[in-house]
């Protein structure tokens, strides 16, 4: 084999290439999902994604023998700076044969731009930020991954640790199978009387999210979600241009009936964002919508059964007053629905998330996947 050449991405043609590493790296693999091809364009390209007013990044292709073997992505951005400080800089979008030298390339090449750019640590993966994909599948290599989630085989772990990273944080997604919640059993009989109490003492009202208004609950659900994350590691708010980018294309997943909003006195103070598990149809689709694509991914809609609670907050003066537990009790509701979604998975949660970690737990939940985000002090290298 010849040896392995790390490339800047420079053309749209390159871009496309990168985009399309996993397919060949993962194609043999049942629990993969292919991204849909266009979306990952428009998210990497710096012209559209709001990410770049505030950070800038280099992708590197890892070829051998002209084939594209790996990719990686670094960044710095500025709102990292200002939100966690230090000097970090952060790598994403890994993807990486099963090879020692095209992973220690890629790492290399990342670490060499960070350190141009006076960065002490390299951080990551990120995709591009906390509020995006995020870490490196440590634990449920069987299961296959929910709407944005990663999927990763056991010797990326393995690759990046060899290069001497080593561990900053580990995330976790929590299964729930809500027909197996009965009170009592499985489930903590506390989290019905905190509900209870927020709706009846509290005045706590929970609705729907309205779709026709959409950018004005998700502006709502942001002023929630940039509270009740504030004080987590690794937090960054989202600008209100970044909001309006995801929501474009979350537009067509989102289902009213999974999207909820904790309201007193006609103010927003909690919120619950679940999304429909979309890969059980991306599977069929080797990411592509075109030509047929779009009948499969509505016909599979329909039979969508399992859902991710992608974030589930409550704004600081209200997190004793029972107003989480509501929530979580409209999903149990929605879920005694004949025919529609049974279950699914909470997460990411911050291994030190205590509060939340307990309820999940409180319900009769199991850790199913975790992630690591890794971390490297650069002048170890």
């Amino acid at each position: 084999m010849g040896s392995v050449n790390i490339r800047p991405v420079h053309s749209r043609r390159d871009l496309k290439r990168f985009v399309k590493v996993p397919f060949g790296l993962h194609r043999d693999q049942p629990q993969w999902v292919a991204p849909l091809i266009f979306e990952r364009m428009e998210f990497l390209n710096r012209e559209k994604n709001p990410y770049f007013e505030h950070a800038e990044a280099e992708y590197f292709l890892a070829e051998r023998d002209g084939e594209a073997v790996g990719r990686i992505t670094v960044q710095v951005d500025q709102r990292w700076d200002e939100y966690q400080g230090g000097s970090d800089a952060m790598f994403g979008f890994f993807e990486t044969a099963n090879d020692p030298e095209v992973a220690a390339a890629l790492l290399g090449a990342a670490t060499e731009w960070a350190r141009d750019k006076g960065r002490a640590r390299l951080l990551g993966p990120m995709d591009f930020t906390t509020n995006d994909e995020i870490g490196i599948l440590i634990e449920g290599y069987e299961r296959r991954p929910m709407i944005l989630e990663p999927w990763h085989p056991p010797y990326y772990r393995e690759l990046i640790e060899a290069e001497g990273f080593g561990k900053e944080m580990d995330v976790q997604m929590w299964e729930l199978q809500f027909g197996d919640l009965k009170e009592g059993e499985s489930f903590d009989p506390s989290i019905h009387a905190a509900a209870e109490k927020a709706l009846r003492d509290e005045g706590i009202m929970i609705r729907n999210m309205r779709k026709r208004d959409m950018a004005g609950e998700v502006r709502r659900f942001m002023d929630v979600y940039n509270e009740a994350w504030g004080d987590n590691w690794g937090f960054v708010p989202i600008t209100d241009a970044e909001v309006e980018f995801q929501a474009k294309n979350l537009k067509q997943v989102i289902d009213e009936d999974w999207t909820y909003m904790a309201e007193k006195d006609g103010e927003v103070v909690g919120a619950a964002l679940t999304l429909p598990d979309i890969n059980q149809v991306m599977a069929r689709l080797n990411g592509r919508l075109l030509p047929f694509g779009w009948l499969k991914f509505l016909l599979g809609k329909r039979k969508v059964d399992q859902c991710r609670v992608f974030a589930l907050g409550v704004k600081h003066d209200y997190r004793h007053s029972g107003v989480a537990a509501g929530l979580y009790l409209k999903h149990l509701e929605e879920a005694a629905v004949p025919g529609g979604i049974v279950g699914g998975e909470m997460g990411w949660i911050l291994e030190t998330n205590g509060p939340m970690n307990r309820a999940m737990e409180g319900m009769g939940g199991r850790v199913v996947k975790k992630y690591r985000i890794f971390e490297k002090a650069l002048g170890d290298f």
